[in-house]
């Protein structure tokens, strides 16, 4: 395992849980000593080391090939590159997973690299060029957590159950046209992941700390990406700050701003009508890629994707402290334990909208509350993560050479039925609810009231 911050600290029960191994032959490896005594009492091994572009093949390799059967690398790290280790893997037959596609430090930052080419859009790119030229090999699941990861599960579900209530027929889709041709069928014009973190700290947030439930550097590196999205082939124009990629698939587009900065209208059970930020995510371009249709190789229907996060109360008001600061972070940050939650949920699911039924939410409503019953060590948003780590663990493992794959191309019901029982309550709900809803009152606003769901209507200007 290379990370144990505290996803990596959250992942290790359920594997303990649920995958047999030996901890003995189990190794660790992080820049820091946090959480270091859960290994100590456990005869784990620890190393503490910062892996570099000159050091971590060399770190890495005997670990993966040392002894009998197959490595097994579990990447929760920061800063050190998945297509680097994808490759190092693939060289030493061993298995591997990550949540996210992580670039070398820098990369966010690279003024000389256009804003196209520091987009996730261009590091999902790299993975996919790395897939095509080795083809195939050990099985290795890139971008697996909560989201992206769980999230695409969740859309197929919430696909066949729109299908069911609409009475759209069709045959149990096999093959990612007949998943495309199902959710052009059942008239979806695009999908938001839909999020709203109520977990409420018991200590208000300090000034000049960065405060949230989840990693603290990840989210502050999307934050300042571009703001993407999946374009659906329904949208009738580009925002006025929105660019396409001269690359890849042609599936997205950015803005010319950061995401952290950039809100969108959505809805949740719980929040009803929210304003969430627009952060850049893998599932937002592998999404609607894989429900992309083409002909003589252009898009003829493809979904608008992306996400619409409302952090916890902490986290918000941390990235107003940081707008404020011209994006610069605070020299500190702090991400809550469950110990310091008093309640709340992470409410996290896939918004389906624009077919007969309007639109419909379906996702895990996962309270604190629950997660400490569940599983120790984290808060209810890591769990929703690490058990996606799990369950993308135990498809590998039993589907051991599959090569490179994004967790949209795994068997999402075998994934949720592992994954499943650290979800809490996964309900699903149609709203009436639209972007248009409530508007037009107080001030005047440009709406594009033919279409409700065009993304200008979507966007908070």
């Amino acid at each position: 395992m290379i990370g144990f911050g505290s996803i990596g600290r959250g992942t290790l029960p359920l594997i303990e849980r649920h995958i047999a191994h030996d901890p003995a032959r189990m190794v660790v490896i992080a820049p820091d000593d946090a959480g270091r005594e859960l290994l100590d009492e456990r005869g784990i091994k620890f190393v503490k080391m910062a892996l570099t572009r000159d050091n971590y093949a060399e770190v890495l390799k005997p670990y993966l090939t040392a002894g009998s059967g197959q490595g097994f690398l579990i990447n929760l790290s920061v800063e050190v590159s998945s297509v680097a280790l994808v490759q190092l893997c693939h060289e030493a037959n061993a298995l591997y997973i990550d949540t996210c596609i992580e670039p070398w430090p820098g990369f966010y930052t690279d003024t000389s690299l256009s804003v196209s080419q520091r987009s996730n859009y261009a590091l999902r790119e790299s993975m996919l060029d790395l897939r095509r030229k080795l083809k195939s090999g050990p099985s290795a699941i890139t971008t697996c957590g909560a989201n992206p990861g769980m999230v695409s599960w969740l859309v197929k579900q919430a696909l066949l159950n729109i299908a069911r209530d609409c009475n759209i027929a069709h045959e149990p889709p096999q093959s990612r046209e007949d998943w495309a041709r199902l959710m052009q069928a059942c008239g979806v014009k695009g999908i938001h992941i839909a999020e709203c973190d109520t977990q409420r700290a018991r200590m208000p947030k300090p000034r000049g700390v960065f405060v949230n439930t989840w990693s603290v550097e990840g989210f502050v590196s999307e934050g300042l990406q571009p703001a993407e999205l999946g374009f659906g082939t329904h949208e009738k124009a580009l925002p006025p700050e929105g660019r396409r990629h001269d690359f890849g698939p042609d599936c997205a587009i950015y803005l010319l701003r950061p995401g952290a900065g950039t809100r969108v209208r959505s809805w949740t059970p719980t929040a009803q009508a929210q304003h969430g930020f627009l952060i850049t995510h893998n599932e937002a371009i592998s999404i609607a890629d894989y429900f992309s249709l083409r002909e003589a190789g252009k898009i003829t229907y493809a979904p608008t994707c992306h996400y619409a996060y409302h952090p916890a109360a902490d986290a918000v008001l941390s990235l107003d402290e940081m707008a404020g600061a011209q994006w610069q972070r605070q020299s500190a940050s702090h991400i809550l334990g469950e110990s310091e939650i008093i309640d709340g949920i992470d409410e996290l699911g896939v918004l389906l909208y624009g077919h007969a039924k309007n639109a419909y939410w379906y996702g895990s409503q996962l309270s604190v509350e629950e997660t400490r019953q569940l599983a120790p060590y984290q808060n209810a948003t890591g769990l929703q993560v690490t058990s996606a780590v799990l369950a993308g663990m135990v498809w590998a493992l039993e589907n051991p050479k599959a090569g490179i794959l994004e967790a949209d191309e795994l068997d999402f019901r075998r994934c949720l039925e592992v994954q499943r029982p650290y979800l809490g309550p996964v309900t699903g709900h149609y709203t009436d609810w639209t972007p248009l809803q409530g508007r037009g009152g107080l001030f005047p606003e440009d709406m594009d009231t033919s279409d409700p769901w065009q993304f200008s209507n979507v966007i908070v200007r």
